[in-house]
């Protein structure tokens, strides 16, 4: 049967976050069932960073080294790809800053962060069309801003122990600077702007 790029298999519908039991809790996957979803997840959100929503499902299963059909079998359609992509960015993002925070010094982890965040935005507008119909729950993208806010939060609490971030920056001032920083970078097609916008971020965030 023929697959359709944006569709799936003859409409399939599957469950990005994996199969449930009867009571709705994902069952845990095979370890090496987690490595092949981890290395499709990276590579998708490489390919949808680079190309957009039309990145080849073939490409990113090629890219990830595996085979399409184990693609398809986690997931369906390519929206359920993009989905669970969408989420794993937001995921890692949220566990990046308490890792940063206990492993690098506060400045040079809140910059790290904020790189990542900034490449997390690219990958989104990759996907921005595709998720607009598939991310519907006004709760859940609330719910993804105030988790992405405590991360800032927690990496500036690092800085403000050490006395090095300035008094009164809040962590949803930081994430609209940032989500400029991503509009501008990309319109301007100039991603080496990146490094310097967010040098001058921190400027205004670190004390001295």
């Amino acid at each position: 049967m023929a697959r359709d790029e944006l569709g799936g298999a003859g409409g399939a519908k599957g469950d990005a976050s994996g199969g449930k039991d009867a009571e709705g809790r994902r069952r845990p996957m095979r370890a090496d069932a987690q490595r092949n979803e981890d290395r499709l997840l990276r590579a998708a959100a490489a390919a949808f960073a680079r190309e957009g929503a039309g990145a080849s499902v073939k490409d990113i299963a090629r890219e990830a080294g595996v085979g399409v059909g184990t693609l398809y079998r986690r997931f369906p359609s390519k929206e359920l790809l993009i989905e669970a992509t969408y989420r794993n960015e937001v995921q890692l993002l949220c566990d990046a800053a308490p890792e940063l925070a206990g492993s690098q010094p506060p400045d040079q982890a809140l910059r790290t962060w904020m790189t990542r965040f900034v490449a997390f935005m690219t990958t989104k507008h990759g996907m921005a069309d595709a998720l607009r119909v598939v991310l519907t729950d006004d709760n859940e993208r609330l719910e993804t801003r105030r988790n992405l806010a405590e991360a800032v939060h927690r990496l500036l609490a690092a800085a403000a122990a050490e006395g090095t971030v300035r008094p009164g920056v809040e962590a949803p001032a930081v994430l609209m600077a940032l989500g400029g920083i991503s509009v501008i970078a990309g319109s301007e097609g100039r991603p080496d702007l990146t490094a310097q916008m967010i040098d001058l971020l921190l400027h205004g965030v670190l004390a001295g």
